[in-house]
């Protein structure tokens, strides 16, 4: 079941946002009014909130058949006989099904049909094709001669291959030791609401004395953005148009417990911008970098835009828009061909409440857990 939230001014606008994207068979599970604006209590707007949901594949009536017999188990230990239950009857269906689709991909395939369900799985992911043949290649090779293992198992392990890969990688966010810390990323990614998210976090669980900076000087609007964040927050906030305003800020902010930088999203697969972007900035020893991604982006463009930044020191990464698509698999490939962390991932505009602070098994879980629960 596929269940989302909905804000709108009025019940008749989330209704419609509801029919345009769910359809006419969804339903409304609550609703309640809520205040937008819950930062310290300022710019307060009355809204309706609405929880709907829609069943992908709602349970079709029975067609009655004459003499229709229920399907019956027999206890192998008590002889005795008992009608199977519905759910267990659609999930045996459903396993079937996926063994049938995938037995149909055999002969292509170098698996065997478990291990292929896996694989076609990790590909849907948009895991890299090597990397998912390499995992279920481990976990074919940790179940040795036994084939004995159900699906649930085989995803299980799966979950577990994923989450020892990238355990050795950093997880760590911003811990306090650097004071000042760079965003970069291309433009549309989501960076100016991340760098709001982490300030509100800071001074709101670690009563931490934030300012900003912006070097975002091509776009108007993204320092208008981050101008109506800093108003909000009650942060201080410097644009530098070169780099030598961006050292005056620096001075200027250095009572500060931290300085946020927002740097200029451009679009960098076109390796002259990250030129452009390394003269305008001081990335020094002082300071953390963190690469803010989308996951609306396609994962080859991703990758091409991670290896441009390989001659700046990025720490780790920050997904963004996860609430905006359902394949992960990208930031699995780009973490482990980097071998760089990830410091936060993003689910949403509110500021600070959209944001998640990630670990292996969450990330595997993402990649996996879904279809692991079906």
């Amino acid at each position: 079941m596929r269940v989302k939230k909905y804000v709108a001014a009025t019940m008749p606008e989330a209704m419609h946002q509801i029919r345009k994207e769910l359809g006419v068979d969804a339903v409304i599970l609550n609703s309640k009014e809520v205040r937008n604006g819950k930062l310290f209590g300022l710019f307060k707007k009355r809204n309706i909130e609405v929880i709907a949901a829609l069943d992908p594949e709602p349970k079709m009536p029975k067609p009655k058949v004459k003499n229709e017999l229920p399907d019956i188990n027999i206890d192998k230990k008590t002889g005795n006989s008992h009608v199977k239950n519905d759910s267990n009857v659609l999930n045996e269906i459903k396993q079937l099904k996926k063994l049938v689709e995938f037995q149909n991909q055999q002969v292509k395939s170098k698996f065997s049909t478990q291990y292929n369900i896996v694989y076609q799985h990790l590909m849907s992911q948009e895991v890299s094709e090597s990397l998912a043949a390499e995992i279920v290649n481990s976990i074919i090779e940790k179940h040795g001669e036994n084939n004995d293992f159900d699906q649930h198992t085989i995803f299980q392990d799966t979950m577990k291959e994923i989450t020892n890969r990238i355990s050795s990688l950093s997880f760590e966010g911003i811990t306090y030791d650097k004071k000042i810390i760079h965003f970069v990323g291309p433009t549309g990614v989501g960076k100016t609401t991340s760098i709001a998210k982490v300030a509100a976090k800071s001074m709101l669980k670690d009563q931490k004395k934030v300012a900003f900076i912006t070097a975002d000087t091509y776009r108007i609007a993204a320092i208008e953005q981050l101008k109506t964040y800093a108003q909000i927050l009650d942060v201080p906030l410097e644009v530098a148009y070169d780099i030598k305003d961006y050292k005056n800020a620096v001075e200027k902010f250095s009572d500060f417990d931290l300085i946020l930088v927002d740097t200029a999203g451009r679009n960098f697969r076109d390796e002259r911008f990250v030129h452009e972007l390394k003269q305008s900035i001081d990335f020094n020893n002082e300071i953390e970098t963190y690469l803010v991604l989308s996951l609306t982006a396609k994962p080859n463009d991703l990758q091409k835009i991670s290896e441009q930044f390989k001659h700046i020191p990025i720490k780790e990464y920050i997904f963004t828009k996860i609430d905006e698509t359902r394949q992960y698999g990208s930031m699995l490939n780009i973490a482990l061909a980097n071998k760089t962390g990830i410091a936060y991932m993003t689910n949403g505009q509110d500021v600070p409440d959209d944001i998640i602070k990630p670990n292996p098994q969450k990330i595997s879980e993402y990649i996996v857990g879904e279809y692991r629960d079906e």
